[in-house]
């Protein structure tokens, strides 16, 4: 039986993925916020419920840290765009730093 190396390619890979998902899971909580704000959701759904409370648990201690700073403006919220910005340079850092 032969272990397989793990290069710090591979870890700059894993990493990156880890930052893709956490990106992804941002963009479906806003966008179920959004749908269930206009009345899209169903009463009394316990899926939905489900993941829209997963998703409130994982997204909203980072995006908390930029509600801090920037207000929103009228109805409109930019704390996800500026926070997924900076996540993303955020990745690029890490991962470049990773990968050598």
């Amino acid at each position: 039986m032969t272990a397989a190396a793990i290069s710090r390619v591979d870890v700059a890979n894993y990493v990156d993925k880890v930052f893709l998902v956490y990106i992804v899971l941002i963009f479906v909580y806003i966008l179920l916020n959004l749908m269930f704000s206009f009345g899209v959701r169903p009463p009394y759904s316990r899926w939905s419920d489900a993941i829209l409370n997963f998703l409130r648990d994982v997204c909203e201690p980072y995006l908390r840290i930029f509600r801090r700073f920037i207000p929103p403006v009228g109805m409109i919220d930019f704390t996800p765009m500026i926070a997924i910005i900076v996540l993303y340079f955020v990745r690029t850092i890490v991962v470049n730093a990773i990968a050598g």
